[in-house]
């Protein structure tokens, strides 16, 4: 089982957003999706729930064109900004309608979901506000319990409080019935534990898919005095520095080699940081 996304081309006009994407997304894996704003990402994940369609390329889910395709469309789920139910439908009816599209629903989950959130059933969705109303589409993308699950900028208006505990039972989720997981998110670091794999996207091309661990074992930072800092990184991949007062920061990529010099300090980098590093040396290009 996986999602096979080949040659996907978008083109708004004059505007390229996104160029020949090729993915192929594996089965019961969580994976980050990583870009700037504009970078393609809510473009990518519509075109694969069939909620736009590709200028070029095709989305097979489990060998089969997803476009127009109900019985492949009904493995997906795609929890995005946009509401795609009746203004006057309450919450507890777009409960029942999700049911009748997803056999899968698990509405009493559904329910004591609702409650550890505090939502209220009988509101109607457009009297959510901003930070419920992506509570209430979180809990279905919870609930639907289908194979392939998308999240795009699933905590937006969230307290701390209720994205800590969307993450949670996300994690539970997926430990109870495991299905593959694309997770589109600006806020790196509260989802760098959760990511198995990470893609991350620039102007509509891929410019890393690879497992977060692989990924994160090809990059380190060095700190300390400026001109030793300089030495020990001559030759090698710089993706980023800053330099404060005679103390100096590089972000380097690939593994550490040779005996570190006296002074210097060596650390990890985290996923936030090398996808800081990385917009940042793209930036200069």
């Amino acid at each position: 089982m996986s999602i096979e996304i080949r040659n996907v081309t978008k083109q708004f006009g004059d505007t390229l957003a996104l160029d020949h994407v090729s993915l192929t997304l594996e089965e019961n894996k969580i994976y980050g999706l990583l870009g700037n704003n504009g970078a393609g990402k809510s473009t990518l994940l519509s075109i694969i729930t069939d909620r736009q369609k590709a200028t070029e390329g095709c989305v097979l889910v489990d060998g089969e064109n997803v476009s127009g395709n109900d019985a492949a469309l009904g493995k997906l789920f795609l929890v995005g900004e946009q509401n795609l139910f009746p203004d006057d439908m309450k919450v507890k009816r777009a409960f029942d309608t999700a049911q009748m599209f997803y056999p899968n629903f698990d509405r009493a989950y559904a329910e004591a979901t609702a409650e550890k959130f505090g939502l209220n059933l009988k509101k109607k969705i457009t009297a959510l506000s901003t930070g419920y109303a992506s509570i209430f589409r979180l809990i279905l993308g919870l609930s639907v319990n289908t194979p392939y699950l998308f999240f795009d900028e699933p905590v937006l208006g969230l307290d701390a409080q209720h994205r800590d505990l969307f993450y949670r039972l996300l994690v539970e989720k997926y430990a109870e019935n495991p299905c593959t997981i694309v997770i589109s998110t600006h806020l790196i670091a509260e989802v760098a534990n959760l990511i198995e794999h990470t893609i991350i996207i620039r102007t509509g091309r891929i410019l890393k898919n690879l497992p977060t661990e692989e990924l994160m074992a090809d990059a380190f930072t060095v700190s300390g005095p400026a001109a030793t800092v300089d030495a020990f990184t001559s030759g090698r991949h710089i993706l980023t520095s800053s330099t404060l007062g005679g103390l100096k920061t590089a972000c380097v990529q690939g593994v550490p080699e040779g005996e570190l010099p006296v002074g210097l300090e060596l650390s990890k980098i985290n996923l936030q940081d090398y996808f800081i590093s990385m917009m940042e040396e793209e930036d200069q290009k």
